[in-house]
This record gives structure tokens, sequence and C-alpha cells, in this order.
């Protein structure tokens, strides 16, 4: 079952890379409504132009942006990668399935360096293979010492409560700031990343719950209707991501957070922790760690980033 679940994983992580870098290129074709017109002042003004006036999504542009045909099309695609990733979760403990879509990461530079027909640099090769390394050590660390149980209603409202703080705290961090940019990415995108490691945590919960307690049980409806919460939130936030950034950077985010999340919620509510050694927590911290590195420099590196910070050093006026 663990072998089949990793596999379908894997299937979600192609689907997943390819959803992002679809509607990363709806959300940033997309023209917003309330752009205004370059004029000649307006133009030779830094700072004022319409572009940069309509870099902050509202929902004229989002509503604008989920009737593009490639965004419909990467919706389908995510929503299909949900559908094969919580099979998946129904198969395997959290901590051995979730780190396995850190294969969206490469498959995501990948796609967008043939899309953009250009190569990826070394800065954003490094971090790729710092993220994708670095977890598939936390899961070959996992999946021999996760086991697991049903927890109680009270301690799954606990952690929802706890982790919708955490979606609330980086998701506002990341609305105020206003254009694009790495840190307004890596806040929203890690509001998506918590978001999305609750819906993983309450989808094995519920399956957990309703092999002894029944599927139209309290306990597992409720746990179901959180995931749809979360998930409903993780999605609009998603979108606002892919607006301030590259698609490789969400997806890095995601594939880091969203395990790491998973991991603590799967320790502390369905007890996977118990039977693990002081030595193999210190070497999933350490691969926790790592992969997060890898996650910064490949933000650092993206030539997204490059250009952001390009375009915000002063250029030098001769006279």
């Amino acid at each position: 079952m663990t072998l089949i679940a990793v596999g379908l994983t894997l299937l979600g992580a192609v689907c997943f890379a390819a959803a992002s870098v679809l509607q990363h290129h709806a959300v940033t074709t997309t023209e917003h409504p309330d752009a205004p017109e370059l004029d000649e002042t307006s133009a030779s003004s830094p700072g004022q132009s319409g572009a940069a006036a309509a870099r902050h999504m509202n929902v004229r542009h989002l509503l604008a942006i989920v009737r593009r045909r490639r965004w419909l099309q990467g919706a389908g695609l995510a929503a299909a990668g949900s559908l094969i990733h919580a099979v998946a979760l129904l198969l395997a403990p959290l901590r051995v399935v979730q780190p396995v879509g850190v294969l969206a990461v490469p498959l995501a530079v990948l796609m967008s360096a043939w899309k953009a027909r250009r190569a990826p640099s070394r800065g954003v090769l490094i971090g790729a293979g710092l993220t994708v390394v670095s977890v598939a050590v936390f899961v070959v660390a996992s999946a021999g010492s996760a086991t697991t149980h049903t927890p109680s209603a009270t301690a799954t409202l606990t952690a929802g409560i706890v982790i919708g703080g955490i979606v609330a705290l980086l998701g506002f961090a990341g609305m105020a700031r206003r254009g694009r940019g790495p840190l307004r990415c890596l806040a929203l995108a890690g509001a998506v990343a918590a978001a999305y490691g609750l819906v993983s945590a309450l989808v094995r919960v519920a399956a957990q719950a309703a092999a002894s307690e029944g599927l139209l049980s309290p306990f597992v409806l409720g746990c179901v209707a959180g995931a749809l919460v979360a998930f409903l939130v993780g999605a609009w936030l998603v979108q606002h991501a892919f607006h301030a950034g590259a698609p490789e950077i969400v997806i890095a985010c995601l594939t880091v957070g969203d395990p790491l999340v998973a991991v603590i919620l799967g320790a502390v509510l369905l007890g996977e922790g118990t039977t693990t050694p002081i030595g193999a927590w210190v070497l999933l911290g350490t691969a926790a760690l790592t992969a997060t590195a890898g996650v910064f420099t490949l933000a650092h590196h993206h030539p997204d980033a490059v250009a952001a910070r390009a375009e915000q050093e002063p250029v030098a006026v001769v006279t």
C-alpha cells in the first residue's frame, strides 16, 4: 500500500507542476481591468505607470483570470492532483505521502524553462536540487517509523485553530505588500502551504475516524467541512501568490511547507512520531532545514526575483 501511495503522489506531483505553470501564465498575462492607460507624463514618472498601478490583484482582476482557458486547464489538473493525493493519504501515513510531492519543484522548473525556451540558471538548479534531495531523505527517514491513531475532536479543533491563525497571519503579511516580489510571494505561498497541510491532515484524520465511527459521523463530517474551507482559502491565496512571483517559487514553498505542517500535525494529532527515535528526528530536522534553504536559494536566484531586484536599483541620471 505504501508503494502504491508513493506512486499516486508522484502522479499528483506531475498534475500540480503542470497546473502551476498554466495558472501562473494565466495570472501574469491577464490584463488588469483597472489599469490606466499611459500618457506622456505618467510614462516619464518612475513608479506611476499603469502596469505598476495594476499589480495588486482585486476581485475584478481575479474574475477575469478565472475565465481564461489556461487557468481553467490548470484548475482541472490541480483538482485531479488533489483527488489523487487524497487517495494516497488513505493508503499511507502523512509523513510518508506528503513529502513525495517535492518532485513538483523540478518539474515546474523544467516546464517553465521549456515554455520560456531558456535554460534554468545554476542557482535555480541548486535550489531545486537541495529541496528534492532533502525531502527525499525526509521520506526515507519517515517511512520506517510512522504509526498512526485517531485523534480526539478537541485536539483536531485546536490544531485547526492554530494552523488557521498561521494562515491568516502569513496571508495578511502577503496581501499587505503591493506589487510583485519574492517576499510577498513567499508569504502568500507559505499561507497556502499551511492551509494545504491542514487539508491533508484533516483528510487523514477523517479517514481514520471513518473506519471506526462511520462516514456520516459528526466528527468525520466536521473534518471534511474544515478541509473544504482550508482548501478554498488556499486556492484563493495561491492565485495571489502566482501573481506575486514565479510558479517555481510557489511550488517550492508548497512542497516544503505543506509536508512540514502535515508532519507536525501527524506527530501531534495522529501520533505518527511516537515510535521515532531521537536520531531519526535529528535527521528529519536537518533535512527540513536544508529543504528550506533550497527554497530560499530558488527564490533568490529565480529570473523573476533577479529582474525585480534590478528594477528597484536606482538609475544613474547623466547630465
